[in-house]
């Protein structure tokens, strides 16, 4: 049946992990991700952008769900600008490694800094700006606990 009975499945994290005060978090290439020359398909990159934001804030202790009822307002994460740089290609069966850091949390901005690699080679860089929003989709700061937690970006947990 192959190799996969010689894996330590507990000493992988599904949600990634923290390190150096960025996350990292493993993804393969499928086929479903690839164009029909076995590329990955350009888009497909938001996606493991995402799971890596998402991931990296359940490392922190940041639960998505649980923010709408953080307080009466409520809050939650809203992508308002990305910036992507597409440097060389990932293919199919490939194994990523995706890093998110956050660059800036202040007011109602946090800015994150993620990478794609693969193999040890630079695949694609983002610049995300994610606003806070409350349950109405109006901007309004982010509380002092959560700016504290993001911009120590799990230093503080290692």
């Amino acid at each position: 049946m192959g190799s996969s009975s010689n894996i330590d499945f507990e000493a992988v994290p599904l949600s990634g992990w923290l390190e150096g005060g960025e996350h990292r978090l493993r993804q393969r290439i499928y086929y479903e991700d690839t164009d029909f020359s076995g590329i990955v398909y350009h888009a497909r990159y938001l996606h493991f952008f995402e799971r890596g934001r998402t991931d990296y804030l359940r490392c922190l202790g940041v639960e998505q769900g649980a923010l709408h009822d953080y307080d009466e307002e409520g809050l939650a994460f809203a992508v308002h600008h990305m910036d992507l740089k597409f440097i060389r290609p990932a293919r199919m069966d490939d194994i990523l490694l995706i890093t998110t850091r956050t660059k800036k949390a202040t007011g109602v901005r946090l800015i994150l800094e993620q990478a794609i690699y693969a193999h040890d080679t630079l695949l694609t860089t983002a610049t995300v700006t994610v606003v806070i929003i409350n349950k109405a989709g109006r901007a309004r700061r982010m509380p002092d606990d959560l700016a504290k937690t993001l911009q120590s970006g799990g230093l503080d947990k290692t």
